[in-house]
C-alpha cells in the first residue's frame, strides 16, 4: 500500500491531501492499492505518506526499479530460442552490446531563492522566538526581559528590501546591522542558560533551529569579514539546511539549488545511480555506472553516450580496454580525410544522446522532479527516485498498449476481416436480385462487377 500510494501521488502530480482523497473516493485505485472492497473511509490520514517515505529510502526504490526492469527485458527475452540461450551459456564471456546514456541534472528544491540579507533575517526572528520561550523559564530569577531590538531591525531590513537595486555599500552595511542583532540574540540566549533555562525544554523545531542558525552566522560573519560569498557547505535554507547550492552554468539557471542527479539511461528506462546534495563532477561516475550496467544485464555495453564533461583521459582508457566505443573524437590532430567521417559520426551520438534529455524534459515538466516539495533530506530522495520509477511503469504500460493495441489488429485481419467481406458480398448480391434497389440508391462499390452488371457507372 506504501509503495502504490507514493506511486499515485507522483503519476497524479497531487499533494498528499489529495492523494488521499482521490483514493477515498476512486474505486480503481482502491483496488490498485490491494483492497478488496471499496470503501469511502480513507485508508490512511494524509501524514502517513510522511512515514511512506521515509521507511521506502532511496536504496530500497532503486532495488524495485531495477527488478521491474529485469522482468521486462526477460519477457523480451522469452520468444528466443532454447538453443541460442545454450550458446549464451557456453560462452565465457558475453559480448558487448546495448546503448548505455549518461547525463547528470539537478532537482531543485522548493525554496526562497537566497539572499544573504533574507537569511540573517530568517535567523534574526527565530532568535527571537527562542529568546522568548527561554525567558518563560527564568522569569522569576530574572524579571527584566532581554532587549532584542526587533522592531527596529524590522525596519532596518524593510528598507534595504523595498528599494529597486541595492548593491555596494548599501547592502554591506545592511548586513552589518542583521549580523549584529543576531550576534546579540545568541548572546541572550547564552546568559539565560547560564541563568538556569535548559534548552531541552525547547520544542524539537527550535532546537533544530537554533544549531541551523549558529551555523548560518558563523558563515555570514565569515563571508564578510572575507568579503567573499562563497564558503563551504554554505547554508541557503533554514528549513531544509540540507540544500546546497549547485554551480550549472547555464545561460537560463546558472546556480540551482537542490539535489543533483547521476543518471543512466538503456533501452528508454531510467536508473538513478548517483544522487548527492553536495556538488561534484558527474565525469566520476561513468566506471561505476558501467559496472552497474554489467551487474543489470550481464554484460558491458556495446557504445557509451555522454557528453563533454565525461571525456577524460581515465574514462577514454577504462572504455578502451573494455572495447567499448565512446562518443568522443580522438585525441590529436585529425586525419583530413576522416573529418567527414568523424563529424557524420558525431552528429548521429548526438542524435542519440538527445533521448536522455528527453528523459530529463518528461521528469520535469510531466513529473515533479523539476520542483521537489518534500522538506527532509531522505524524504526527498525517495520523491525524486518515484519520479523514474513512475517514468518506467509508463514506458511499460506504453509499450503493453501498443503490444495489445497490435496483437488485436492482427486477430482481427487474420479472422474477422474475410468473414466480413464475404458477408458483406452476400449482403450486396441480396440486394442486388430482390427486385427492390431505387434508381438513387447506388450499390456498394467494393465490388466493380456488381457496379458494372447494375448499369451504374
Amino acid at each position: 500500500m506504501a509503495l502504490g500510494a507514493l506511486i499515485i501521488k507522483e503519476k497524479l502530480g497531487t499533494s498528499d491531501e489529495e492523494t488521499v482523497e482521490q483514493i477515498r473516493e476512486n474505486p480503481y485505485l482502491q483496488y490498485f492499492l490491494g483492497i478488496s472492497e471499496y470503501s469511502d473511509k480513507a485508508p490512511f490520514e494524509a501524514s502517513m505518506m510522511v512515514h511512506f517515505r521515509k521507511r521506502l529510502n532511496l536504496e530500497i526504490i532503486g532495488r524495485i526499479n531495477e527488478q521491474i526492469v529485469k522482468r521486462s527485458i526477460e519477457s523480451k527475452q522469452e520468444g528466443q530460442g532454447q538453443g541460442q540461450e545454450e550458446e549464451k551459456e557456453k560462452e565465457e564471456e558475453p559480448p558487448n552490446q546495448g546503448k548505455l546514456l549518461l547525463d547528470a541534472t539537478v532537482a531543485p528544491a522548493d525554496i526562497r531563492y537566497p539572499t544573504d540579507i533574507n537569511l540573517l533575517n530568517q535567523a534574526r526572528v527565530v532568535t527571537e522566538k527562542i529568546v522568548d520561550a527561554l525567558y518563560e523559564q527564568v522569569k522569576a530569577q530574572l524579571p527584566k526581559k532581554p532587549r532584542t531590538y526587533r522592531l527596529q531591525a524590522r525596519t532596518a531590513y524593510l528598507a534595504i528590501t523595498k528599494q529597486r537595486q541595492t548593491k555596494g555599500k548599501k547592502l554591506r552595511k545592511a548586513i552589518r546591522q542583521q549580523l549584529g542583532y543576531v550576534r546579540r540574540n545568541l548572546g541572550h540566549i547564552d546568559s539565560l542558560v547560564s541563568a538556569g533555562a535548559l534548552l531541552t525544554e525547547l520544542s524539537k523545531h527550535l532546537y533544530r533551529s537554533l544549531l541551523v542558525v549558529s551555523e548560518v552566522f558563523r558563515q555570514q560573519q565569515w563571508m564578510y569579514d572575507q568579503r567573499c560569498h562563497r564558503i563551504e557547505a554554505r547554508i541557503v535554507s533554514l528549513t531544509q539546511p540540507h540544500v546546497r547550492p549547485i554551480v550549472r552554468g547555464k545561460a537560463g539557471t546558472p546556480v540551482e539549488f537542490g539535489a543533483k542527479l547521476s543518471v543512466s539511461c538503456v533501452d528508454g528506462k531510467v536508473f538513478l545511480d548517483h544522487l548527492s546534495w553536495d556538488n561534484f563532477n558527474e565525469s566520476g561516475d561513468l566506471q561505476h555506472q558501467v559496472e552497474l550496467f554489467k551487474s543489470r544485464f550481464g554484460h558491458y555495453p556495446e557504445a557509451v553516450y555522454f557528453d563533454q564533461i565525461y571525456r577524460t583521459r581515465s574514462n577514454r582508457a577504462y572504455c578502451r580496454n573494455l572495447g567499448i566505443r565512446i562518443t568522443a573524437p580522438p585525441l590529436g590532430r585529425p586525419v583530413p580525410d576522416d573529418l567527414a567521417v568523424i563529424r557524420k559520426q558525431s552528429l548521429e551520438d548526438a542524435k542519440i544522446r538527445n533521448h536522455i534529455e528527453g528523459k530529463f524534459g518528461q521528469a520535469k515538466r510531466r513529473f515533479g522532479l523539476d520542483c521537489v516539495m518534500t522538506k527532509l533530506a531522505n524524504t526527498s530522495e525517495t520523491a525524486i527516485a518515484i519520479n523514474f520509477l513512475v517514468m518506467n511503469l509508463e514506458s511499460l504500460l506504453k509499450r503493453l498498449v501498443f503490444f495489445g493495441f497490435s496483437l488485436l489488429m492482427f486477430c482481427w485481419q487474420l479472422f474477422l476481416l474475410p468473414f466480413e467481406k464475404q458477408l458483406f458480398s452476400f449482403s450486396s448480391l441480396s440486394w442486388l436480385f430482390s427486385g427492390r434497389q431505387s434508381k438513387w440508391v447506388r450499390p456498394p462499390l467494393d465490388n466493380p462487377l456488381l457496379c458494372k452488371d447494375s448499369g451504374f457507372p
